[in-house]
């Protein structure tokens, strides 16, 4: 079989599977990264103020929300897998996963890196805490973005 009959004949669920797995992979390997950066900060917090483990927690948490996103988004287009499905659907698939996985991905990171200074924070003035929290919640809102928008793109168009 030729490359142009593979495409033919399979590329559609190639695409649209290459484009769960973007999805779920490279937003889960932003906040397992995110999540890991907070986690470092707040073992250290930990060794002398161990009653700061349930904020400390909060801001550990929030990078995680990317991969869950991802997960979602790969879920939904799980549901569409078809293997006759056209190329031009599973292209357009894979292209509907790129946000949450690309945004989903370098954001979580970010998240971690804000949250991780939250922490520093939260060591040092427990009464602005929350601001923390507030900072890591802004970096928050372009991945919330970027999911809503694979959501709309993977329900948008019938084929």
């Amino acid at each position: 079989m030729t490359i142009s009959e593979f495409l033919v004949n399979y590329g559609g669920i190639f695409f649209a599977g290459l484009g769960i797995a973007c999805a779920v992979i490279l937003s889960g390997i932003g906040s397992a990264r995110g999540v890991g950066i907070v986690g470092e900060a707040a073992a250290g917090l930990m060794i002398e103020e161990p009653q700061k483990f349930g904020r400390s927690l909060i801001l550990q948490l929030l990078p995680g929300t990317q991969g869950l996103y991802g997960f979602v988004i790969g879920l939904l287009v799980l549901g569409k897998l078809d293997v006759g499905m056209p190329l031009a659907e599973g292209l357009y698939l894979f292209a509907a996963c790129l946000p949450i996985a690309l945004v989903g991905w370098k954001s979580a990171i970010s998240q971690g890196r804000v949250a991780a200074s939250g922490i520093t924070l939260l060591a040092k003035n427990e009464e602005n805490s929350t601001y923390g929290i507030i900072y890591a919640v802004m970096v928050e809102t372009y991945a919330l973005l970027s999911f809503v928008t694979s959501l709309i793109l993977v329900n948008a168009v019938s084929f």
